[in-house]
């Protein structure tokens, strides 16, 4: 309970921020009250209901050490936010001087309730995978000082020095007054947990100033209890208390999951009940990251199938908050993490089709909406979606093995990893919305010279091809010598870009090459058009299949020149076996290569950002993402290479692309536009599509169709949602 009663309005730069003060002299602006969270407001303590969004450091082109982030950007997105109807942004570490600036700047001017900050601070997360023992001095002692310089910045007192990947600089503006919360600390690695729970049992125990342990507590539990009471005591310095809570995930939940597969998944509890408030009128409460397809329990667990939607479908996602909720009693909780991706890739599939990655922008805000009303429902204190922008250097684990060099991941978009693609402001590369493909060539037209290139390919049936690139995709426009049927006939595109691959196909027609072919685009009816590798090139079999024995091989698929290709997958589960999990779980995948026809104009109604292609008539328009054609980095024109044995790759430069056209006739399926050529074809003479490499990226954000469906949802949920 709050001490005092007293309130006044806190003045610092013509900017007012209502509060209370304590009888010991601390404001406070908010505090947990029961299972929610309150903000004193209009002279009265009333309930605040969290709709929240995760704001990442980083921008195209770099990484979130390198901090591009400017105040302007910041200025600009705040509004954003708040037109979107959000009234928290969270961020995971220490922003540059400018961001709290903005922040403050932008509070000043705006009318009505100010944009709230919840500031994460970030803990020695490699130091402590990789030692596994949190109680280290050095891991204890780098933490504090996160701790003191993240107290420091957001009042606006400190000044950091320069650090390499760490926020630095002086910090004058004070946000405080604008902070409902902090976030300590990162998700918890449980082999970490459990190492240190059992090296130090006798340290089971935190009686702290201001926070402490229950009698129930843990190794693990007391060292974040002290670091909580850290937080505290620093602030305390500034005459404020906040609420306090710590990181968590489901991983390390206080729940049992039965229906888990995977041990480590379900190894260890970090409690949040095991601590509590010793001193701290602000309050504390529980916060979790909470996806719909992340631990494989969502889809398997049957103590999740008893519950479901208003639409009567068994929802495990729901399920499991009630769970989780029941659990924390009168204490609040928040999901601070939630959302789908708008990728082309999947990593994981989740109940529901709530996969991730795999959706649309409309399917992306559809699905966050209905998370964000979950949460709502089942009595929660709030939600903040993951993420505010798109992050291009993010790394999933079903792509990052081709993704090569590594450290270049910020210089291109891959699509089909889904990390990179959280975002509801999206982050284009530089020919969205300028090429777009819905069949119509006049962008192509009006394009300069040097950022397009005409192929010259003497092939019957097409008239022209011309070839662009960006960070995200290659696109081709082919002009046809007639209208195209996709009930008659069918458009194929071979492409070379490293010596080796398929000479011969049976969609050839007959006709041998003098070089191979790695992938194949096929076009024509709906659910036929697709991207296909050539089996011995394959990386996503050679590793599962050649290299792990997950999925089934042919030794003649993995001979050069096999004239197989293989539709182009992605892994979204692998093979687990005892005693890694509890039973057996076969390997999953997913086919990544499908190519939908739509459009990808953000100004026409019908907008599909996964389409790939369109015709109209004579023209034909497509997108081909850069993995999809064994790019591993176009930014370096490096590609996967047929080298490489066991779970290592190797890549090559190569000197272009060579794209093969051709037409195959439904009615004679053994003869194609290219048997009227001699044979063999030599797809060496054909010119090569070239470009420099680039140190620079070129893109721009828009609004995603997410935006505004998860703007509705947020605008209709009210803290009344608290007293039902």
């Amino acid at each position: 309970m709050v001490a005092g009663i007293s309130s006044f309005w806190w003045f610092w730069d013509s900017s007012r921020v209502e509060s209370m003060e304590t009888t010991s002299g601390f404001q406070m602006k908010f505090r947990t009250a029961g299972d929610h969270i309150e903000v004193y407001q209009n002279q009265k303590w009333q309930p605040f209901f969290v709709k929240g969004v995760n704001l990442g450091a980083s921008l195209p082109g770099h990484y979130p050490g390198e901090l591009p982030i400017k105040k302007e950007d910041y200025l600009r997105w705040f509004a954003m936010i708040d037109e979107m109807g959000a009234n928290v942004i969270r961020v995971y570490t220490i922003h540059p001087p400018e961001f709290y600036e903005a922040l403050v700047a932008y509070n000043r001017q705006k009318e009505g309730d100010p944009l709230y900050l919840m500031q994460g601070i970030w803990s020695p997360e490699e130091m402590l995978i990789e030692k596994k023992d949190a109680y280290l001095p050095q891991i204890r002692e780098e933490f504090r000082h996160e701790i003191q310089d993240a107290v420091g910045a957001v009042y606006g007192d400190i000044t950091i020095p320069e650090r390499q990947g760490k926020a630095s600089g002086k910090y004058r503006a004070n946000a405080g007054p604008y902070l409902i919360g902090w976030h300590t600390g990162t998700e918890w690695d449980p082999v970490m947990v459990q190492n240190t729970n059992k090296l130090h049992a006798k340290s089971a125990s935190y009686q702290g100033e201001h926070f402490q342990t229950t009698g129930k507590s843990t190794a693990f539990e007391a060292w974040l209890a002290e670091m909580v009471d850290t937080v505290a005591k620093e602030e305390s310095k500034q005459g404020w208390q906040h609420p306090m809570t710590f990181t968590n995930w489901v991983t390390t939940d206080p729940l049992s999951h039965p229906g888990e597969p995977i041990y480590q998944e379900d190894l260890v509890s970090v409690d949040p009940t095991h601590i509590q408030p010793a001193s701290w009128d602000a309050g504390y409460f529980a916060s979790y990251h909470v996806y719909p397809y992340y631990p494989d329990f969502f889809r398997y667990d049957p103590a999740l199938q008893q519950v479901k939607n208003g639409e009567g479908e068994i929802d495990t996602y729901k399920a499991y908050l009630r769970q989780l909720k029941a659990y924390h009693k009168d204490l609040p909780i928040l999901v601070t993490e939630f959302g789908v991706p708008a990728s082309w890739g999947t990593a994981h599939l989740g109940n529901l089709g709530r996969d991730q990655g795999g959706h649309t922008e409309k399917e992306q805000g559809e699905i966050n909406a209905e998370l964000m009303r979950e949460i709502g429902e089942e009595g929660y204190a709030g939600g903040i979606v993951f993420a505010w922008q798109d992050e291009w250097f993010k790394k999933t684990w079903n792509t990052m093995r081709f993704e090569l060099p590594e450290d270049r991941r910020s210089f291109w978009i891959n699509v089909l990893t889904n990390e990179s693609l959280f975002g509801i402001l999206g982050m284009y590369p530089n020919k969205d919305g300028v090429l777009n493909m819905d069949g119509d060539r006049s962008d192509w037209d009006k394009m300069q010279p040097e950022e397009k290139k005409k192929l010259n390919v003497t092939v019957p049936g097409y008239e022209e091809i011309w070839m662009a690139h960006d960070e995200g995709y290659v696109y081709l426009m082919a002009q046809l010598e007639h209208s195209f049927d996709p009930q008659k006939e069918v458009l194929y595109l071979g492409f070379d870009t490293t010596p080796g691959g398929n000479r011969h196909a049976k969609q050839l027609g007959g006709v041998t090459l003098d070089e191979g072919l790695e992938t194949l685009i096929t076009l024509g009816k709906d659910e036929e058009s697709d991207i296909r590798i050539a089996s011995n090139y394959d990386f996503h079999a050679r590793l599962y299949g050649k290299a792990y024995g997950m999925i089934p091989t042919k030794d003649q698929e993995l001979r050069d020149d096999s004239g197989v290709f293989n539709p182009w997958k992605l892994a979204v589960g692998l093979e687990m076996e005892p005693p890694d999990s509890k039973k057996y779980y076969p390997m999953e995948e997913v086919e990544v290569g499908k190519l939908l026809r739509g459009t990808t104009n953000p100004a026409d109604a019908n907008y599909n950002s996964l389409a790939a292609w369109q015709v109209k008539d004579k023209v034909v328009e497509i997108r081909v993402p850069w993995m999809l054609l064994g790019f591993t980095d176009p930014s370096s024109l490096t590609v996967m290479s047929y080298q490489g044995e066991g779970k290592t790759f190797k890549t090559a430069t190569t000197k272009g692309i060579r794209v093969l056209p051709w037409i195959g006739d439904r009615a004679k399926p053994d003869s194609t536009s290219l048997s009227k050529t001699t044979a063999p074809f030599h797809v060496t003479q054909l010119p090569a599509y070239t470009w420099p490499t680039w140190e620079q990226v070129r893109y721009h954000e828009r609004m995603k169709q997410s935006y505004s469906i998860l703007q509705k949802t947020y605008r209709e949920i009210q803290p009344s949602i608290l007293q039902k």
